[in-house]
């Protein structure tokens, strides 16, 4: 099928475009891609006009956790990536802290049939790094990569062992694939639940000091120092985390890193309450860190924006907070709270297209994240305008724990394009 996009605002920092371009596609590539007028239209062609709108590469979210296998009341293939196209995600990586855990290639084919056969976008599995997520033996890199996977996490549990984080470094090294690491002492946010300070006090609520994920961002810098291996330092949410980040960089250390939409929209008050829906891992954090977080982006010391999106139960989250799972349902609001930091002058749709697209595809070496001629038709059609209020009943992940759920959002995701075939939301 031939399709063609006209008048759209297109924003492509792959190409340095940025203006009123239109674009054809064929077979589920881009066919072309010229300023707005210069595109004559083929015989048959579908045509979206895309006038008032911005035109972006499919957005691409490097962490998110689908659930399945084992856990397909939480949230299933199906219904993540179908949250992920409604929120304007066409490729998604899905962590492997499912049961079994997807530390083996006969999970990774099994994820990927499953993807070929339900899902609604691209799915790219991370495996694990040890077996089992237990931190004592690593995974068979070299297999699952052979089948599918793109990244190593034991993302949900810190790899404890500084000998074992140094041996997987050392070991994805020689594949070229990087290690994703959820940065967390595990002796310092034991029985912890939420940021630790004077919120986390009137609760009555142990705390999680910075420091926990904060020590080990600052060993695993010095682990990719060592060995010169690629390390990525998942959801970013301190201050002191962006610091060593900032520094490591300059210093020409392998680290890239990402935080997530809520670590720079909402502080820890919003566990007030007891609100389990404000309960995820890294906590919720302060002002300040905030506004190093949006530091972090402007400068670019913060590679990539994603989403964690962490799917619950409701009775799940229902529960006694500190008895509640972390983890926020992100898919369905990331692009709109991140256009509130294009608004501020954090960042503008360049550096939005940037962090959401090109760079988590550039980091995990994907064919994603481009409207380059010849590159695979995902895109994503944005209303930077529309004002709506978040809804979970209309969210079409089973995770409905947010705690953004009737805050007022301006922009969204009106059509996603996924290989080619069209999912529009708004007319």
């Amino acid at each position: 099928m031939k399709l063609l996009i006209i008048n759209g605002h297109v924003v492509d920092p792959s190409q340095g475009i940025d203006g009123l371009h239109d674009i054809l596609i064929e077979s589920g590539k881009i066919a072309s891609i010229s300023p707005k007028g210069k595109l004559k239209a083929p015989a048959k062609a579908k045509t979206i006009d895309a006038a008032g709108r911005f035109v972006i590469p499919g957005l691409v979210d490097m962490h998110v956790h689908l659930r399945e296998p084992g856990f397909e009341h939480k949230e299933t293939i199906s219904t993540g990536t179908h949250a992920a196209v409604r929120g304007g995600f066409t490729s998604v990586c899905c962590m492997p802290n499912t049961s079994p855990v997807n530390d083996n290639a006969g999970i990774t084919e099994y994820i990927l049939k499953k993807a070929a056969q339900e899902g609604m976008c691209g799915v790219f599995p991370i495996g694990a790094v040890t077996k089992g997520q237990m931190g004592e033996e690593l995974a068979e890199f070299g297999m699952m990569l052979e089948e599918g996977c793109v990244a190593f996490s034991d993302d949900g549990r810190p790899v404890v062992d500084s000998r074992i984080m140094r041996r997987a470094l050392e070991y994805s090294r020689a594949f070229g694939a990087c290690i994703i690491s959820h940065s967390e002492d595990p002796a310092l946010s034991l029985d912890g639940v939420m940021n630790e300070g004077l919120v986390s006090q009137s609760l009555g609520l142990v705390g999680i000091p910075r420091q926990a994920e904060e020590t080990m961002v600052y060993r695993d810098v010095a682990l990719a120092e060592l060995t010169g291996g690629r390390v990525h330092i998942a959801h970013v949410s301190t201050e002191g985390s962006v610091r060593i980040i900032r520094e490591a960089k300059t210093r020409g250390i392998n680290v890239t890193a990402e935080t997530c939409p809520h670590y720079f929209s909402v502080t820890e008050a919003a566990c007030e309450g007891f609100n389990g829906n404000a309960k995820v891992n890294p906590p919720l954090r302060t002002e300040p860190d905030i506004a190093a977080i949006k530091a972090g982006l402007s400068d670019g010391t913060l590679d990539a924006i994603a989403t964690d999106h962490a799917p619950h139960h409701r009775n799940e989250k229902q529960r006694e907070f500190d008895q509640a799972p972390p983890g926020i349902s992100g898919l369905e609001t990331a692009l709109g709270l991140t256009l509130a930091l294009v608004r501020e002058g954090v960042m503008d749709m360049t550096d939005l297209v940037e962090k959401m697209a090109l760079k988590p595809s550039m980091i995990l070496g994907l064919d994603r994240g481009t409207l380059a001629q010849g590159a695979v038709a995902d895109i994503t059609i944005v209303d930077a305008d529309v004002e709506y209020d978040v809804n979970i009943d209309e969210f079409v992940s089973k995770g409905k724990n947010t705690p953004f759920a009737g805050w007022r959002l301006k922009g969204r995701a009106v059509a996603t394009i996924v290989k080619g075939k069209v999912h529009e939301w708004e007319k």
